[in-house]
């Protein structure tokens, strides 16, 4: 009798007793399976292993069914990547190209999966956003010296460069690592805030507004003043609007003084009045009697005078007029006195012509001259030697 497998024969030759085996099955009753099957479990069937041609290193398989794989493939069949490995092709798997960051790829593309050490990209060549990479290279990426506070919090090395830059700093700050306060603002807990200067600072004239470290504003335009140029300068008043800082209007101050001169027997008495000036004036008397250019972003002529000097120097004014026109007055008065000295002047002339005597006086020749009490009766004597005498009340005259 063949005594063949009555699942993996198909008969058998009765001459020689040989059995004739179906595919999958071998040996001298077909009982067992052939290159490339195993039996299922729990049967005397064989299944074909189903190995992969590319992935595995031949069509036999162990009796659980798995074969037996190249490098970089996996699987029961042999037919995918393992892990590591991408692009199953004819030939083989291909280590994934990671950079040392990644052990992990996608099978198909190739793209790392899981990038360590801060990286990032299809070959984990990137660094993590907030990162650099480093010059050297066992240091990888590291930690960018950017606050997201101050900067974007990402950075990068010039080349040439060995110290990172942030990409952009936030507004307010400034510097490699924005970690200064730009020109208008000011350190404040670490944090830079703008200067609050209520528009009174120029950045053109003061770039830094205000002190870096304070806040303080610097060089307050308008005549304000104060921490922040809130206050106005002495001298100046908030407007009604409350927005620009104007000098102070003042009225003037006592009425008027009259100061008059007179000299006796003077036709005219000469007066003049002068007002006393207050200790402030507005700037609209001032450049009334002081004409003065100025503007709103300058300072007027008389800030660099106190007022008290200013004071003084219309009081030494006042003075000097009113000694001036004193002597003036003075004058036309001795001159007048001089005038009626020189007409009211006694002078005689004299003529001996034998036994007669004239007499002439200087106020002949001269109109409506006041000849009373130039020649006196009792002013004339005869002398006993026959002189005439003339006398008057200073001197004596003889002929």
């Amino acid at each position: 009798l063949c005594n063949c497998s009555s699942v993996g024969s198909a008969g058998c030759n009765r001459t020689t007793g040989q059995c004739h085996c179906l595919r999958g099955y071998a040996g001298p009753r077909c009982h067992g399976c052939a290159r490339g099957f195993f039996p299922a479990p729990g049967s005397q069937r064989c299944q074909p292993c189903g190995c992969s041609a590319t992935g595995a290193t031949s069509d036999q398989c162990d009796p659980s069914g798995k074969c037996q794989c190249k490098v970089g493939v996996t699987d029961l069949k042999c037919d995918r990547c393992s892990e590591g490995f991408y692009r199953f092709n004819e030939t083989t798997c291909e280590p994934c190209q990671c950079n040392n960051h990644s052990q992990t790829c996608d099978s198909s593309t190739g793209t790392c999966l899981d990038c360590h050490e801060n990286t990032k990209g299809k070959h984990c060549e990137l660094c993590k956003e907030g990162f650099y990479r480093s010059t050297h290279p066992a240091h990888g990426c590291q930690h960018c010296p950017c606050s997201i506070v101050a900067s974007t919090g990402t950075c990068h090395i010039q080349p040439g460069e060995t110290v990172p830059r942030c990409d952009k700093c936030r507004p307010g700050y400034t510097g490699l690592n924005c970690n200064q306060c730009d020109k208008g603002y000011y350190n404040s807990d670490s944090i830079c805030v703008r200067c609050s200067c209520n528009g009174n600072v120029d950045p053109a004239l003061s770039p830094s507004v205000c002190r870096p470290d304070s806040g303080e504003c610097l060089g307050c335009l308008y005549h304000t003043t104060g921490f922040h140029c809130e206050l106005c300068e002495e001298g100046y008043s908030r407007d009604p609007v409350g927005t620009n800082c104007t000098r102070k209007e003042t009225t003037l101050g006592p009425e008027p003084t009259e100061f008059t001169t007179s000299a006796p027997n003077a036709t005219k008495a000469t007066s003049f009045s002068t007002a006393v000036l207050n200790s402030t004036l507005s700037p609209t008397t001032l450049q009334t009697i002081f004409p003065v250019s100025s503007s709103d972003n300058s300072t007027s002529a008389f800030a660099d005078v106190s007022w008290t000097q200013f004071n003084i120097i219309i009081l030494t004014v006042i003075i000097i007029v009113v000694v001036l026109l004193m002597g003036f007055v003075g004058a036309v008065y001795m001159y007048r006195e001089y005038q009626n000295r020189k007409l009211n002047a006694p002078f005689w002339t004299i003529e001996l012509k034998e036994d007669n005597i004239s007499f002439s006086s200087y106020h002949d020749s001269i109109p409506n001259a006041d000849v009373s009490g130039l020649l006196e009766d009792d002013g004339n004597e005869v002398a006993p030697n026959g002189q005439l005498t003339l006398t008057t009340p200073m001197h004596n005259y003889k002929a």
